[in-house]
């Protein structure tokens, strides 16, 4: 668990470093003790039928346990990782690629992100991911899953911003 004390004084870069272990570690709950309570971490390209907005660390960290467990990937690194500084000490802003291997085929892919994390009182309290969505489907094999959730009747009535 996060000490208090290491807590209170992370800085945005130490958050992304801690997030990295977490992830490449499949240590999903060292990740949930970066974020503070009031969390609200957002998905602006969420494929059709995924919420693109969570406020919470509870309701972020049910909706994630869910996706882990179906995701057929270990993470194995991140790449090409470019952290930009922002006027806002609290805040950063980072491109990069995370590889890994998915299980189900045995076979190396990776996809790129780009991460805006702002850090209060030693803890992440906004996190927006935008995610190559399109990128992720073809590497799991899931383009055709996607495709047909695009043209889905439910993804066409979905009001704009639901899910949020």
């Amino acid at each position: 668990m996060v000490s208090p004390s290491a807590s209170a004084e992370m800085t945005p870069r130490e958050a992304f470093a801690r997030f990295q272990e977490a992830l490449l570690g499949n240590a999903p709950e060292r990740a949930d003790e970066l974020y503070a309570e009031d969390v609200i971490i957002e998905l602006p390209f969420a494929r059709p039928g995924m919420p693109s907005r969570f406020e919470g660390r509870a309701v972020f960290g049910a909706f994630a346990a869910a996706g882990r467990a179906s995701l057929p990937v270990r993470f194995e690194g991140f790449r090409n990782v470019v952290i930009h500084d922002t006027a806002d000490p609290q805040v950063i802003i980072v491109e990069y690629d995370l590889a890994g291997t998915i299980t189900t085929i045995n076979r190396q892919a990776s996809a790129s992100f780009v991460l805006v994390l702002r850090v209060r009182d030693g803890r992440i309290v906004h996190l927006r991911e935008y995610q190559n969505v399109l990128g992720m489907a073809v590497a799991l094999g899931q383009l055709p899953a996607l495709l047909a959730s695009i043209g889905s009747e439910d993804a066409r009535t979905q009001p704009p911003g639901a899910g949020r």
